[in-house]
């Protein structure tokens, strides 16, 4: 059973012929009451602060199991986003790859044909070339025959040549 202050300042000695003085005792009694009491006081405050540091605790214990999780989670979306991000690079360079093998492929073939196109070019310059060789030969050829002197070497062409002027020739008496 526990004393309270007023257990203490209440409480009774018997009375004997020699004994203590009543009126220290009873003053002893009243300090150690008032003290006991301050003390009770503050073991009541005490206990109160203690409570309610001990539900501080508490709350503070879940805030800290609530941020682990949430600390948790980000690591692994973290995680997830940065997976997510390197199969996305990674299928961005892929299709890359495949649209520069397609233009590469696509330069292959028109060089190609800008060469087929060259080689026809060069053969249709060669023909040209030739073509206007084989003229040219042929005009001078022309240049030389008609720069030779006609006189005598072709009886054949003078008769014709006499042929037509008397044809042209205006006839006098029909």
């Amino acid at each position: 059973m526990r004393i309270t202050p007023l257990d203490v300042r209440n409480h009774a000695f018997p009375r004997r012929m020699s004994g203590y003085d009543r009126e220290e005792v009873d003053t002893f009694l009243r300090m150690v009451s008032g003290d006991y009491e301050t003390t009770m006081r503050e073991l009541q405050s005490a206990r109160e602060k203690i409570g309610q540091l001990e539900q501080r605790v508490s709350e503070l214990l879940a805030t800290e199991r609530l941020l682990q999780e949430t600390l948790t989670t980000a690591q692994h979306l973290s995680n997830d986003l940065k997976q997510t991000a390197m199969k996305e690079a990674e299928m961005m360079i892929s299709e890359a790859e495949i649209q520069g093998e397609k233009v590469l492929d696509a330069a292959h073939r028109r060089a190609a044909r800008i060469a087929e196109d060259l080689r026809e070019m060069k053969l249709l310059r060669g023909r040209v070339a030739a073509g206007l060789r084989a003229t040219l030969e042929h005009h001078l050829q022309i240049v030389e025959h008609l720069s030779q002197d006609p006189g005598g070497e072709d009886p054949a062409m003078e008769s014709r040549i006499e042929a037509l002027v008397r044809r042209r020739e205006p006839r006098s008496g029909s």
